[in-house]
Order: C-alpha cells, then structure tokens, then sequence
C-alpha cells in the first residue's frame, strides 16, 4: 500500500495513527512542561568568594578561616541551604597580599562568587573595598582589624562583624589603668593593621600615664628579629605589647624567649596569643595578657551548640578565635539572604544595614552608619585551662563601651 491509498481510506479505518501522533505530542507536552516546573522550583544558588590566605605568613589564619566557612556552608546545606538557595564557596590564596587580594576578590566576583569574606590582613579589605560596586560585589570583614575599613575608607558595600583596632583599644584601656608599669614598648607588623593597633595602643597608653619608651614595626614575614628584641631589652621598658600574628608571632615568641625578654617584661599583645599560635607555642607564652576577641568557652547557648557541633565535624578541636568570628560573618551573611529574600549583592547589602542578628554571641546589630557590628570584647591571659593551655577570659566589656560611636570618618 502507497501513501495515496492510505489517505484515501476512510477516517474511521485509521484510529490507531491518529491516537498515536496525538499521544507522542501530548507526551512531549508534559515534558516540557516538567521542565520548565522543575527550573521554577529550582533557585539561584548563594555563592560565596573566598580570598584568603592559604600560604604565606598568614596561612594558619586562612585556614582557621576556612574551616569556618565550611562548617557553615555543609551545616546551611544539609538543613536545605539559606531560604532555599544551596550554598557554594570558591577559595583563592591571596597569601594575605592587597594587590593578590585584589585580583582574586575580582576573579571570584566575576565568577559569580561575588558574595566575599574571609580575608586576613586588613590591607586586603582595603584594596577590595573601593572596587566592589564595580564587580556587583560586597565583601564582609571577619578578621580584618584596622579602623578604617568602617571609618575614612568605608565602603557601601563593605561590612565588619570582627572587633577593630579601636574596639581593642576599649578592652587594653581599663586593663592598662590597673598595670603599675609606666614605661612600654610596642612590637606591631609594619602592615596596615600593626601600625593602626600601634597608634591605638599608643593612644591607650597616654591616657592612662604611660609612656611609649620603643617603638618596633618589623616588615611583614619577618624571620629574624633579634634587632627588634634587643632594642626593647635596651630601651629601659618595664612591659611589651605585641601586635604580630600567625607565623609572625610564632618566631616573634620563639626568639623572645630565645633571649629571655619574656622574663624581664610583662608581655600582652592583640592576635598575638590566639588559640591557634598557643597550641603551637606552648610553655612559651603562658602568662601573656591578650585581647580575646572570641571564645570558645563563652556561656551562651548558642555558643554552646556550635562548641558542640564543631567538635562533631572537627573532631578534638574547639573553634578558635578567628573561627568563631568568622562563623558569625557566615550567620550575619545567611540571615542578611533570608531578610533581602535575594542572593543578589546590592539587596543583601541593603538588607544588612541597621539590621540585627542572632549570631553565637547573641543578639547584634549592624550599625547603618559605618556597617560595624556592634559586639562585646574581652581581656585575659594565656593560662591552664581544662588540661591545656589556652587565651582565659578574664574581663568582660559590653558592646555599648566595646564599640564606641563612629568617629564621623565614615562617609556613605
């Protein structure tokens, strides 16, 4: 049989090949129409740029940094991701440099990943600040310590959760009043952030009738710094502060104690102490007076269940101080998805601004005027705690003195 004689039967002689084309059609109907049901149910995802460092001096911090960033990442996740977007994360080393900063913070944003965090060293904040509208970025601050990010140098669309240089100062203060020692010196890195803490211990040490005998601000990676330690040893000082972290700080304290300076001064210090460096150092560094920006024996509960839960997924570790601000950068963010009801940068930046959040210290907010989060500091000492040594809060100082009213610097 031809096609000629086919057509020319009668309709009702040939149902089977009407029904069949009719089904095929209204099978790839319902396809298409599964399609396009699942990409409607399906939202963008949040992605989170890393540029942070991974070598270099400041490896050890990058990597506390990650591990945070990760611990939230798979818990935001395995609850079914931040309002519904699943949570992705890109890691570039930067090696704590601002120019490598700046370039991978652009690769990242570029790459969709625009939504940053987790850099160390402040000059990288700072070399990333002004470019972010450029990129449809914004960047969150979790370590970055030096006052300008939120003062002459703030950015629309930067933000800090950490303690800066000026909230330090609030802790040392009080703490200095009750030192008899009159006469100190400073040891800070030659970087944006040691010379801000210098000026701010300096400042510090003034006000409560201190004076600075020597000042020290060996270059960035430094290994040797016996020139610097033999000058404080002559300068006639009775006490030290230290402002040098990560590998900076390890061979600081390890030639410090080297030629004994720790035996003939009082020694305190800011990210000089940390968790992290005093698992490493040990012996060395018991009895220094540090700034504790976080801990984790802090008694709240929801300190208590990410103490928990860390320790779940990190087994035998607790989360340092760096770890846990950078956990709240990771809260501050998430919650900041789910008020903007967006993953797009300018709406979470918008949502940001004068808002609260519940973070692992309780409730905070983000001032709309610098976009400083308004937080609690702490002081102590490097002592026995638990079976190990460990940074030991001993002074508490509430957020409204910790973070004191924005300078006027700050223009948004």
């Amino acid at each position: 049989m031809n096609e000629h004689s086919f057509l020319k039967r009668p309709m009702e002689e040939r149902p089977m090949q009407t029904t069949r084309r009719t089904l095929l059609i209204g099978a790839s109907s319902v396809v298409l129409a599964g399609a396009g049901t699942a990409h409607a149910q399906t939202k963008e995802p949040l992605k989170i740029g890393v540029p942070t460092a991974l070598t270099g001096t400041y490896a050890q911090l990058g990597d506390e940094a990650k591990r945070a960033i990760e611990f939230a990442v798979a818990e935001a996740n395995a609850a079914g991701g931040v309002n519904g977007h699943k949570v992705e994360v890109r890691f570039l080393d930067t090696e704590a440099k601002p120019e490598l900063a700046r370039q991978q913070g652009e690769k990242l944003a570029l790459a969709g990943f625009n939504v940053l965090t987790g850099s160390i060293a402040s000059g990288e904040a700072l070399a990333m600040g002004p470019m972010l509208a450029r990129w449809n970025a914004i960047y969150v601050a979790t370590i970055n310590k030096a006052d300008d990010i939120t003062g002459k140098q703030c950015q629309g669309r930067m933000f800090r959760v950490n303690r800066p240089d000026y909230s330090d100062a609030a802790v040392v203060q009080p703490w200095l009043a009750t030192r008899p020692e009159t006469k100190w010196a400073v040891v800070a890195a030659d970087i944006a952030w040691g010379r801000n803490s210098g000026a701010s211990f300096k400042k510090a040490s003034e006000a409560t009738g201190k004076t600075i005998v020597s000042e020290n601000y060996p270059a960035f990676g430094s290994n040797d710094y016996a020139a610097h330690i033999q000058k404080v040893a002559d300068s006639g000082a009775q006490a030290l502060w230290v402002a040098l972290a990560g590998r900076d700080a390890i061979n600081f304290a390890t030639q410090a104690k080297q030629f004994g300076l720790f035996e003939k001064v009082v020694t305190g210090g800011t990210s000089f102490t940390t968790d992290g460096t005093v698992k490493v150092l040990g012996e060395t560094v018991k009895g220094i007076h540090t700034i504790i920006n976080y801990s984790a024996t802090l008694d709240t509960p929801s300190n208590k269940k990410f103490v928990a839960d860390w320790a779940v997924k990190y087994p035998g570790s607790l989360p340092t101080n760096f770890e846990g601000e950078t956990y709240i950068g990771m809260q501050v963010i998430f919650q900041a998805v789910k008020k903007a009801n967006s993953v797009k940068p300018a709406d979470i930046a918008k949502a940001m601004e004068g808002a609260s959040f519940d973070t692992i210290l309780g409730s905070q907010m983000m001032r709309k005027e610098d976009h400083q989060l308004i937080g609690p500091n702490y002081f102590g000492q490097v002592a026995m705690a638990n079976g190990a040594l460990r940074p030991v809060i001993n002074m508490t100082v509430p957020a409204d003195v910790a973070t004191p009213k924005p300078d006027g610097t700050c223009r948004l």
